[in-house]
């Protein structure tokens, strides 16, 4: 698999200071996603769905989460709408096997920096990761943010 960024100051930051939460009912897409980020640096913590994400979101501090929709318990758009009184400014990448574009729509309308569809390539998750985490944004979001 390609590295990207891995240097820091490729990044403007050391991906070992930076803390992400993988929100999936899925285990396989847990283990996938965290391992991918665990091997660029990051320090990742897992979450199995909504409730327990929010339980970590209140306890630690996160820099970034990759968070799935569709979830038992609370759904990916019931944890972004808690979030705004958590963290308001927590980086939210969305995986998720939704993929019209009114999903995607209510993705960023909900809140999210960068919607990923499943089936994903590595390499998409990771550059999006490293994107929001130097500060950028998907240029996408700002399109968005001009309509509404």
């Amino acid at each position: 698999m390609a590295r990207f960024f891995k240097k820091k100051d490729k990044l403007g930051f050391d991906p070992k200071d930076k803390k992400i939460l993988v929100v999936d009912d899925e285990s396989d897409i847990r283990a996938i996603v965290g391992g991918l980020l665990a091997q660029h640096g990051y320090e990742v913590l897992q979450a199995r769905d909504g409730a327990e994400a929010l339980m970590l979101l209140r306890k630690r501090h996160f820099d970034l989460m990759v968070l799935d929709i569709m979830m038992p318990k609370l759904d990916g758009y019931q944890v972004m709408e808690s979030l705004k009184s958590i963290n308001p400014d927590l980086p939210v990448v969305m995986l998720t096997a939704r993929a019209t574009d009114k999903d995607v729509w209510k993705g960023y309308v909900e809140g999210c920096h960068y919607y990923v569809t499943k089936p994903f390539e590595l390499e998409t998750l990771i550059r999006a990761v490293n994107y929001l985490l130097s500060g950028l944004s998907d240029p996408h979001r700002r399109e968005l943010e001009e309509l509404l």
